[in-house]
């Protein structure tokens, strides 16, 4: 790798970390701020992911949280008291619990999601659709290689 690559990687790379560690931040400190400050990050991202999904179970979810079973419901219970959660026993099996988000839920996962849209269209506004596409093929890329980091982990 020559210099100029050598630097430009560094920045990249610095860059990086530094937009994963602000958007953490902010998102905490948005909630906090806001008239939903009674739940913590991960709590709005257990909401983001019960919202994917038409009554997903607590097993689909905590998947997709990377949380184990007990500490997926010990969060469950808490964000059913707080009136985020709702459960509800499924039509056809009623021994299976569903999730869904109660209105104060849907507003909270509605905020949290406009955030989300604001940085995409920071980022691509300004960029050409061939420059947007290259993105995006990187961001995929990126997805990927986590998604792989995550299959090895959890073998």
């Amino acid at each position: 790798m020559v210099e100029s690559e050598r630097v430009a990687f560094e920045q990249m790379n610095k860059s990086l970390v530094d937009v994963f560690n602000n958007v953490m931040w902010i998102e905490e400190v948005y909630l906090q701020g806001s008239e939903f400050q009674d739940i913590s990050l991960k709590e709005m991202h257990i909401i983001a992911a019960i919202s994917m999904y038409e009554f997903p179970n607590a097993t689909e979810i905590a998947r997709l949280v990377h949380l184990k079973p007990s500490a997926m419901t010990t969060a469950l219970d808490k964000l059913v008291k707080k009136g985020y959660v709702e459960r509800q026993r499924s039509e056809t099996d009623r021994r299976e619990i569903k999730l869904g988000l109660t209105h104060r839920g849907r507003t909270v996962y509605r905020a949290h999601e406009a955030f989300h849209r604001d940085l995409t269209h920071s980022l691509t506004d300004s960029l050409s659709n061939d420059q947007t596409q290259v993105i995006g093929k990187a961001i995929s890329q990126l997805e990927q290689h986590l998604q792989g980091l995550h299959a090895t982990i959890n073998e």
